[in-house]
């Protein structure tokens, strides 16, 4: 281990060779030599942007170039020896490490992004495109990513699901640890995006119930996708983390896993989650399954939730609401609700004979599988209209928000608005105009960016 000199201009650096735990530690030394050929070849770029992100976890910057701006010597390499690999750092952030010493949970997740982004070259990469064409072969995708992150448990159902942005106000932070908390006071673990905000408060606050109830072993399991860990660096809480290949796997192993979700207030990346959530849970095959969804924040964010809700009833009907229950301001009602709604939901998987540690009874056609990329063309192309079946219009809706979540933070996405200019939204006169009036809350509410001011790099035509 040694100190690295830095240039003038840049934050303090160390260079170090660590050796990976779990599920990297034993190897074939044919597995060695897949991992570092996938690690050297085109992955190299993508795992040097996703450690960096790592490895300056808990940074409160959402700009997904400035970390490689403020560390521009970094750089990462998977080597070979005969006991298996090891990782060598240079010029990492000093943060990461102390007194010369990594520290141990930026370890473990450093450990699993070479892990995830190599499982991706290994196992999905294009000699297996075949394999991913079809709905089975995705969700089967899903389920071998999360096992080989050692994510799936055959124990009682407990985990919920926190969605929720990671540019909140404080005493809305303040109420997702308060929630957190009582969840933890009943034995449930957490799962989220992995990042700051509303991604990190429930699990803040579970940590500290989970200790009093002297449990052992909780999970604070994060699941992000390339494009968003580098926006949003993984919460110093998370002990479990997953990188899925692109957003439609992402959103798919939060619905796979949880046994709960709880939305707490968000932006665009929100309304992305509750939107794809919604088209699943409105298609006939889904009517009996229960899921328990919660809408929830403190007093002052009443109105975020009303105006949500009537996005909601105006775009894919009342009956969209019946699939959730808006609690505000009493942590402890939510939780109460959640830990009955997960009972339920243990009770089902029971009865079809389902597992619990991964929900293969709910049904996610194709569309929502397949990843959308927000072109210019493909976010004007979209069908906003009222007539169609509510599921199919939640998909195009939850493509238009997951297009200006690219555009936010995205790399590609923000590259695309510099060169292009901003992403055209077209739709009914009443549902764009409804788009348009939340959109200008998440800007006034600063919900879009945690620093600087936000430049919409979208424009919705009525």
């Amino acid at each position: 281990m040694k100190d690295t000199p830095t240039a003038p201009a840049t934050l303090p650096t160390v260079s170090a060779r660590i050796y990976p735990r779990g599920g990297l530690d034993i190897l074939s030394r044919d597995e060695v030599a897949r991992l570092k050929d996938a690690s050297t070849g085109g992955l190299h770029d993508l795992l040097r942007r996703c450690a960096l992100a790592v490895l300056t976890s808990g940074s409160a910057n959402d700009d997904p170039r400035a970390a490689q701006e403020m560390y521009p010597d970094f750089d990462i390499q998977v080597l070979q020896q005969d006991r298996g690999l090891h990782i060598e750092l240079v010029r990492a952030p000093a943060m990461a490490f102390v007194d010369g010493e990594i520290i141990r949970g930026v370890a473990e997740l450093l450990f699993a992004t070479v892990r995830d982004l190599a499982y991706m070259a290994i196992e999905l990469g294009p000699e297996y495109a075949a394999d991913v064409e079809s709905s089975a072969g995705i969700t089967d995708a899903v389920f071998g990513l999360l096992r080989n992150a050692r994510l799936l448990h055959p124990s009682d159902p407990n985990l919920v699901v926190c969605w929720g942005g990671h540019s909140i106000s404080r005493v809305e932070y303040e109420y997702t640890k308060l929630v957190g908390y009582e969840l933890g006071l009943r034995g449930l673990d957490i799962c989220t995006g992995c990042g700051p905000g509303a991604m990190k408060g429930p699990m803040k606050g579970a940590n500290i119930a989970h200790a009093k109830q002297r449990q052992r072993r909780p999970r604070y399991i994060g699941i992000t996708e390339p494009g968003i860990i580098a926006a949003e660096s993984p919460n110093p809480i998370v002990n479990q983390l997953v990188i899925m290949p692109d957003i439609e796997k992402r959103l798919e192993a939060f619905v796979r896993i949880g046994h709960g979700i709880i939305v707490f207030p968000g932006g665009v990346g929100t309304a992305e989650e509750i939107l794809y959530l919604l088209g699943l849970l409105l298609r006939e095959e889904n009517a009996e399954l229960p899921f328990p969804l919660i809408l929830t924040g403190p007093v002052s964010s009443a109105p975020y939730f009303e105006q949500i809700d009537r996005f909601i009833r105006l775009t894919l009907g009342d009956a969209a609401t019946e699939r959730y229950e808006i609690i505000v301001g009493d942590p402890q009602a939510v939780a109460r609700r959640m830990a009955a709604g997960v009972k339920r939901v243990r009770e089902a998987r029971i009865h079809n004979k389902d597992s619990f540690y991964f929900n293969w009874g709910l049904d996610i056609p194709l569309p929502f599988q397949q990843p959308f990329v927000p072109t210019h063309e493909a976010m004007a192309g979209l069908d906003l209209h009222h007539g169609r079946k509510p599921h199919e219009l939640a998909a195009d809706l939850r493509r238009a928000f997951s297009g200006i979540v690219a555009g936010n933070v995205k790399e590609d996405g923000m590259r695309r608005i510099e060169a292009y200019g901003p992403f055209q939204i077209h739709g009914d006169r009443d549902m764009m105009e409804s788009l348009d009036a939340l959109l200008r809350a998440f800007v006034e509410q600063r919900r879009m960016k945690i620093s600087g001011e936000y430049r919409p790099c979208y424009e919705v035509v009525t």
